[in-house]
């Protein structure tokens, strides 16, 4: 019945005499999850709606797995990626309101080892710079300490690796968005609290605010169950990729992505932040206001100034803010291998959405989200999801046109394994690491000491050599770009692709070459130590 009352809805003169307002939303929401789940083929999603305080519409469609039968509900446990940065801020916020920091302490009071490359920065970067991507470090600087998953970069490697990061603009001046500086806010934290960032979220927010199914740290996912896997669309179908063993790790980037949580318990995050009354005492006035001020702003793009009539738009202590069809709005979303999650508040009428998809959805996150909030904002322009994702086609294919597609490369060929004389060996770069670019069987192999996903066979196409990842796509792929000579020669990446995932910050890597390649292990076909700069292993 619910599509006829949405088409009844519609008809001038009988629409609000035959249905109900409510009605005529549920199907609206209904329709358009629907719509969203089919039309970008969705291995799972759950979608959730608030008015005025009140959860009024919860939509769950497809599988934990692709395939295996188990179906999504609200308990289902979901990676929220950088949705958890506004946690990790409100964890901020509540020992603000506890006395135990000040959002204008200097960093260094918490962490006395913090650097950034300028001694300035350093001696000057406050609790609240971390938060608002206004550091000067260039968009995403440092994410390959932090992805892909797993690697062995520590927290601690991370902090002593923003010394070495070379700013791209004047600290304060601009806005470019990272995640490194949210690794060191949840430290802060910790330190400032004496206990573990995960610990401190169980305590200032899952705790508090009943968000029961939430995980964070090192957890049981088999205990846990009913978890959501991530996937990635191969050959027309769902894959999942990166799927959990019998321990989810406290990996560095917890606090600036490593948060999951069920649809009920986002709805109960969503309604704590919407209602003061509705926890009292949990975060006063104050807080919230800080949480929720425009402290940097952001450059809008056009089709904020197209879809949403938007003439503001900054970033609070882990929110981007803005105007929606002159109705503010608070937002983020969260992207990783997988999973994508997007939440958006209208703290004004009390409302907001949440969505939770894994498998490959950008698009259908965008498409849904808009579709959903214009029920709200806008409900005269009526627009569903297949609007909206026709748009984005649209925009995809100017794109195209402007030249942001992946270039057609010329014939390539792996590099056979004497082809690179002295150019073969090891590689240092001073926050990432040790490389080896060295033989393995008969061509020549990049691995990454700290990041065992980035390994891949290095290839030649019209002269230019470049690296072919082994478990990674097409679009994460680099050049490889030698300069210089004797001690001065050095070695960088640049993506091949020029719409990278900006997480892969290849151009901020410099590397030295520093020693030859470890061959006698290889010889012999002794397995090095843990830990060896050795290849682990010849590519299939």
């Amino acid at each position: 019945m619910k599509p006829i009352l949405l088409c009844l809805a519609l008809l001038p003169g009988i629409a609000h005499a035959a249905v109900p307002a409510a009605d005529a939303d549920a199907a609206f929401y209904d329709a358009a999850v629907q719509q969203a789940f089919e039309h970008y083929r969705l291995p799972g999603l759950a979608v959730g709606v608030i008015e005025d305080g009140k959860v009024v519409h919860v939509a769950t469609r497809g599988e934990l797995v692709a395939g295996e039968g188990r179906r999504v509900d609200g308990d289902t446990l979901f990676k929220i990626a950088s949705n958890t940065k506004a946690m990790t801020a409100a964890v901020l916020a509540r020992l603000v309101q506890a006395g135990r920091l000040r959002w204008d302490d200097p960093v260094t009071r918490y962490l006395p080892a913090f650097r950034m490359y300028d001694p300035w920065v350093t001696r000057n970067m406050q609790v609240r710079d971390l938060l608002i991507h206004n550091s000067g470090l260039g968009l995403g600087a440092g994410d390959l300490m932090l992805w892909p998953e797993p690697n062995h970069f520590s927290r601690q490697d991370i902090i002593a690796g923003l010394a070495h990061l070379k700013p791209a603009g004047s600290f304060r001046a601009d806005y470019a968005y990272d995640n490194l500086l949210y690794v060191v806010a949840g430290e802060v934290a910790a330190a400032a609290a004496g206990k573990p960032y995960a610990a401190l979220v169980r305590q200032e927010i899952f705790g508090p605010l009943g968000m029961d199914r939430c995980q964070v740290g090192e957890w049981s996912p088999a205990k846990a169950g009913n978890v959501a896997q991530p996937h990635y669309r191969q050959d027309g179908r769902n894959v999942v990729v990166g799927r959990d063993g019998d321990v989810a790790a406290d990996f560095p980037s917890m606090a600036a992505g490593g948060v999951r949580c069920s649809l009920d318990d986002m709805l109960r995050w969503m309604q704590a932040l919407l209602d003061p009354a509705r926890v009292p005492g949990w975060l006063d006035a104050t807080q919230r206001r800080a949480l929720w001020t425009a402290h940097m702003p952001m450059p809008i793009g056009q089709r904020l100034r197209d879809w949403d009539n938007t003439h503001f738009l900054a970033y609070g202590y882990g929110w981007r803010l803005s105007d929606m069809d002159g109705q503010w709005k608070v937002a983020h979303t969260g992207t990783l291998s997988g999973m994508y999650s997007s939440l958006a508040l209208l703290p004004d009428r009390r409302s907001g959405v949440v969505i939770l998809i894994n498998g490959e959805g950008e698009d259908a996150r965008t498409a849904l989200m808009q579709a959903l909030l214009k029920r709200q904002t806008a409900p005269a322009a009526g627009h569903d999801v297949l609007h909206y994702a026709g748009l984005l086609e649209r925009e995809r294919t100017q794109r195209r046109a402007a030249g942001h597609v992946r270039p057609v490369l010329a014939p390539a060929a792996a590099v056979a394994a004497g082809e690179f004389g002295a150019d073969a060996g090891v590689w240092a770069d001073p926050w990432f690491g040790q490389v080896t670019l060295c033989p393995v069987g008969t061509g020549i192999t990049f691995a990454a000491a700290k990041s065992p996903a980035l390994r891949g066979r290095v290839m030649r196409s019209a002269g230019r050599p470049w690296v072919q990842w082994q478990g990674l796509g097409e679009d994460a792929e680099a050049w490889l770009v030698f300069s210089g000579e004797g001690a001065q020669r050095t070695l960088h990446m640049r993506a091949i692709d020029p719409d990278i995932d900006f997480s892969y910050d290849y151009q901020d890597l410099e590397f030295r070459r520093v020693g030859d390649c470890p061959v006698k292990a290889w010889a012999t076909g002794r397995r090095p130590a843990p830990g060896s700069l050795d290849p682990p292993g010849a590519l299939a």
